[in-house]
Parts: structure tokens; C-alpha cells; sequence
């Protein structure tokens, strides 16, 4: 973990993020700590003419569009001066547009390992149309993504929950899980879900789950098969019995149509949970 992308609103969870990055990063060496501001500009009014439509901007909206700009600059500026002089580097970014176009774009130029933000999830109608920015980016970032809702410290984590049903082998989601519970120093749960729908013996579940501890060589790890209703309750369910302070998942990353078909595990964990949950896009 070099180069850490923090997302950054100004919110309660946003200052959660940054408050265990910042925490992470002192215990690590040469950390990067980018944190980004999204400014949304404000909408220009249309007037029709005969030649068609014609923008004009809102003058009262665009002063304080530049009022609010010149705060958020100083704001930004204050925090990379709150942490200078920090074993690791920490430097602001703002840009104006959609906070997911924002989010993304970043992660693009940026390339960070890992993109760390604040979320209040979603929920009802709100999850059904749009979902959450913080949604969004697990489905599509190119690089893990940790999502915290409430104030957590690294030190704290002790317990990381990886839910798979252990069936499609991946290196490098592998490789990440492994990095995960080394940084943490935490005791990696490996459990499959049962549902209803979806049905297997525990003598199954548990020899899959054995055959990939053997074969990645896992260590310091427990092989866990909890039975609920859905995939998603069981996740989050287990992850309260056993008071794990993480969830770790992988996603597919599936988009457009297939995704609304599908739906993804991943996303609907993000959004459900109390606990922070780190996923990853396999490939």
C-alpha cells in the first residue's frame, strides 16, 4: 500500500476514511495519501428562443458557486497543513463535476492501490433507481475499495470476514486477501454461505474450503459455514457473531443490464453493513 485515494465531502463518514488512513499510513512506510473534493457545478437555466434553446447561467447560484469554492480551497488547504510534518505524505485535489465521474476519473490518473471512503450506504427506492456513489465505485474500480461508515482504528481490526463460495480461484484477489490480513496482522475467516436456494453439505463447503487454504497456502485462518436466507444476511450476520471489524469480498464488476439482472453480493454488503467492508474486482 503506497498511494491511498480518500474521497472527500466534508461529511461524518468522509472524516471517518481519512481519520483511519491517516492512522494506517503512520504504521506503514512511504504512504501517499491523495484526498479529492468533487464540487458539483451548478445548473445553467435555459431560456427559449426561436433559434432554440440558449444557457444562460444563474448569476446568483454562480457568486456563490465561487464564494463556496474559495471555502473549500481554504478547507482543503488547512487539512494538508493539519498533517505536515507526518511520516507519510498527504496532499488535496478538487475538481468540479459528478462526484462519481470525479471519483473515477481520479482512480484512473491517479492509479492508486487502494481507494478509501466514507459511506452511508443506500437503501429503499434510492438503492433500486440510482444506489450509492460508494456503490458505484466497488462495482467499477480498477483497484480495492474500502468502505467505512463509522469511526474504526486500524489497530482495532483483529478479524477480517472473506466471503466467497470458494468455487472460482483468483491469484490476484488471493494475493490482495492475503496483503489484507498481513496489514492487519487480523485472523482471516474463510465462510461460505448456505441459503435455501443454494443448498450444500457442510462436508462439501468445508473440504472446498480446505482445498483453498491448502493450495494458496493460508495461515492463521478459520474455515466458517453459516446458513441464512440470503447471501447478503449471511455475510453481514456472521460477520456480527463473531464481532469482526471487516468484511472482505470480491465482485465481478458487472454492469448495464447484466447487472440488473444479476445484482451483486458485494454492493448490496457495502450498502447493508455497519462494519467496513473491503472489495475487490476480479477479473
Amino acid at each position: 500500500m503506497t498511494k491511498v485515494l480518500v474521497p472527500f465531502d466534508f461529511s461524518e463518514q468522509a472524516q471517518y476514511a481519512l481519520d483511519f488512513t491517516t492512522a494506517l499510513a503512520e504504521t506503514v512506510d512511504n504512504v501517499q495519501i491523495e484526498v479529492l473534493h468533487v464540487m458539483e457545478i451548478p445548473p445553467l437555466d435555459t431560456m427559449g428562443t426561436m433559434g432554440g434553446g440558449v444557457e444562460y447561467p444563474d448569476y446568483e447560484n454562480q457568486i456563490y458557486f465561487i464564494e463556496l469554492t474559495k471555502v473549500k480551497k481554504k478547507q482543503m488547504a488547512e487539512l494538508e497543513e493539519k498533517y505536515q510534518g507526518k511520516k507519510f505524505s498527504l496532499n488535496t485535489k478538487i475538481v468540479f463535476g459528478n462526484a462519481y465521474q470525479g471519483i473515477s476519473q481520479s482512480i484512473s490518473e491517479e492509479s492508486p492501490d487502494i481507494v478509501v471512503m466514507g459511506s452511508k450506504g443506500a437503501s429503499g427506492i434510492e438503492e433500486v433507481l440510482i444506489g450509492s456513489n460508494t456503490e458505484k465505485v466497488v462495482r467499477n474500480s480498477k483497484c480495492p475499495v474500502l468502505t467505512i461508515k463509522s469511526s474504526v482504528k486500524p489497530g482495532d481490526v483483529d478479524k477480517i470476514v472473506f466471503a466467497s463460495d470458494f468455487r472460482d480461484d483468483s491469484d490476484e484477489t488471493v494475493k490482495n486477501i492475503k496483503s489484507l490480513q498481513k496489514l492487519f496482522n487480523a485472523e482471516l475467516y474463510l465462510v461460505n454461505v448456505n441459503t435455501p436456494g443454494s443448498f450444500e453439505t457442510t462436508r462439501d463447503s468445508i473440504s472446498r474450503i480446505k482445498h483453498f487454504v491448502k493450495k494458496y497456502e493460508f495461515e492463521n485462518v478459520k474455515a466458517e459455514i453459516y446458513n441464512s436466507t440470503s447471501e447478503e444476511s449471511g455475510i453481514i450476520e456472521f460477520a456480527e457473531d463473531i464481532d469482526a471489524e471487516m468484511i472482505a469480498m470480491a465482485t465481478h464488476g458487472h454492469t448495464g443490464f447484466l447487472h440488473l439482472i444479476t445484482g451483486s453480493i458485494a454492493e448490496d454488503v457495502v450498502n447493508h453493513a455497519k462494519r467496513m467492508v473491503w472489495t475487490f474486482r476480479a477479473k
